[in-house]
């Protein structure tokens, strides 16, 4: 490992693990990063549907992804509410495309519509019954985990491309070894008990919108 390599990793996994055990509190720090990559995602997984090829294997795939993500990231930090449904909305995107993907169906059109309404689904619930506290922790415990445990396969040589990275590093590491999987477990629910711990006298407030 390099040592542009080793500060690159090492930089990724202490954001994961502020993310991952201190999300709830630094929500609206992340904001806006977590609403540009989730744009940045679905937005190139749609490209890649549409026109075929593999996951940011064109300019266009990108040019979308990164139209797209900044416009989630301006909308996130602009109205609070958008933020809260971009965060909701792609942990119930990921949970359909993951669970699709899981038991054997490939990547097409019915993976991402089940993607879409599940993201959807969980948006509405989230503001019907007043979720936004626990779906934020869940959300970040799971991403920061994500973040970690992509870093350290990067770095460690498990993943060697950009786009294994921004696809989905963890479902990669997960499918290559077990102790990946259950770092990727651990850190997840671990910062999940440390964030309900740590905020049960501290909720978060909405700010104003800033538009």
């Amino acid at each position: 490992m390099t040592f542009e390599l080793f500060c690159a990793t090492l930089i990724a996994v202490l954001f994961g693990l502020a993310v991952a055990f201190s999300g709830y509190r630094l929500f609206l720090i992340l904001l806006p990063i977590w609403g540009f990559f989730a744009g940045f995602a679905i937005g190139a997984q749609s490209i890649q549907l549409l026109f075929g090829g593999g996951f940011l294997g064109d300019v266009t795939s990108w040019v979308v992804g990164f139209v797209v993500g900044a416009l989630f990231a301006v909308l996130s930090y602009l109205f609070y509410a958008i933020a809260v449904a971009v965060i909701a909305g792609s942990v119930g995107y990921a949970i359909g495309v993951g669970f699709m993907m899981a038991i054997g169906v490939n990547w097409g059109w019915l993976v991402w519509i089940i993607g879409i309404v599940l993201a959807i689904v969980l948006i509405v619930v989230t503001f019907r019954f007043n979720l936004q506290k626990w779906v934020i922790i869940a959300a970040t415990s799971i991403g920061g985990a994500a973040a970690i445990v992509g870093a350290l396969g990067y770095g460690a040589g498990a993943l060697s491309v950009m786009q294994d990275l921004v696809d989905n590093p963890v479902r990669l590491l997960m499918q290559d070894s077990f102790w990946w999987t259950l770092l990727f477990l651990v850190v997840a629910v671990f910062g999940f008990i440390v964030q309900y711990r740590s905020s049960k006298s501290f909720t978060l407030e909405a700010p104003p919108d800033r538009f």
